[in-house]
């Protein structure tokens, strides 16, 4: 029975709609992928990069679901580190790269056939000269296959040797500062399938405000009197911007949701909701890694 690929669960569902061929000679690369809870998801991930690379690592903070097991059966090294925050953990798995060239990934992102032939291209002749590689990264609504029409996206350094640079050390934030004389970007894009529904998409950023709150706590004074401008100026920028009125109604739903979290965020910074922000910094400190300081999801908040 054909199926629609819209309608295909993602841990079915082979990647951007083709097969991924076998490679004669995978690349000295290594995939990292950060993970917890992410059974759904991760094997889309592997899958769209196994025949590609050389070399998959899985860092798993503490699934319990069948991340581990989904992971593993796919092929993928899996090593447990408890959750440290963004960065450090991003890093973790640099370190735990059998090679230089790393191939950095969240566990609900994938390469479509297009990504997978030009990184391909870029190692036909040996390694690249260049310090690494951005790529677009655009949205992809759950359920769906592939972007939006027109989609907005975010461009980060995705393909890079880590022998020149690395991921930040920061609890929050993970985009590699750079040259830009040593850096280049790719052609085709990541697809990223960033939530699961609207209500996962508030769930995984109010976490990540908490986690912020501990790096980058900001007075009352301040802080405040932004909640006057900052919801109508937030919807604008992803209804408009970051164009998803071209999504229909999962759009605009989607940008009144981003506006309506982003005062939370605020009143997090500000000091209140201390006690959950207070959580987090302790279960950063304990090194739990799948309780109150663990995002539900290992990837960017709202796109």
């Amino acid at each position: 029975m054909n199926q629609d690929p819209d309608k295909v669960p993602a841990k079915e569902q082979v990647p951007a709609g083709e097969q991924v061929p076998a490679a004669r000679r995978r690349l000295p690369v290594s995939c990292t992928i950060i993970a917890c809870d992410e059974a759904d998801r991760i094997g889309r991930c592997i899958e769209s990069v196994r025949d590609l690379v050389d070399d998959v690592v899985v860092v798993d903070s503490g699934s319990r679901d069948d991340t581990v097991a989904v992971a593993e059966a796919h092929g993928a090294r899996v090593i447990f580190n408890a959750w440290p925050g963004y960065g450090p953990q991003k890093r973790f798995a640099e370190d735990a790269a059998r090679h230089a060239w790393i191939l950095s990934l969240d566990a609900d992102e994938w390469l479509p056939r297009e990504a997978r032939e030009e990184i391909a291209a870029l190692f036909a002749q040996g390694e690249p000269a260049l310090a690494g590689f951005r790529f677009r990264i655009p949205t992809v609504y759950p359920g769906r296959a592939r972007p939006r029409p027109f989609a907005g996206y975010h461009a980060h350094v995705r393909l890079y040797d880590r022998r020149r640079v690395r991921i930040p050390a920061s609890l929050v934030h993970d985009a590699i500062t750079f040259d830009p004389a040593t850096m280049r970007l790719a052609k085709h894009p990541i697809h990223h399938e960033s939530i699961r529904s609207l209500a996962h998409l508030v769930e995984k950023n109010i976490a990540y405000f908490h986690l912020q709150a501990v790096e980058m706590r900001r007075s009352k004074l301040t802080t405040l009197p932004r909640l006057l401008v900052e919801p109508v100026a937030v919807f604008a920028k992803y209804y408009f911007l970051r164009r998803h009125v071209t999504g229909g109604l999962f759009g605009l739903r989607y940008a009144l949701t981003v506006a309506y979290i982003r005062s939370y965020r605020l009143a997090v910074l500000a000091g209140f909701f201390h006690a959950r922000t207070e959580a987090t910094r302790l279960g950063l400190e304990a090194g739990r890694g799948a309780d109150a300081a663990q995002p539900p999801a290992q990837s960017r908040a709202t796109e």
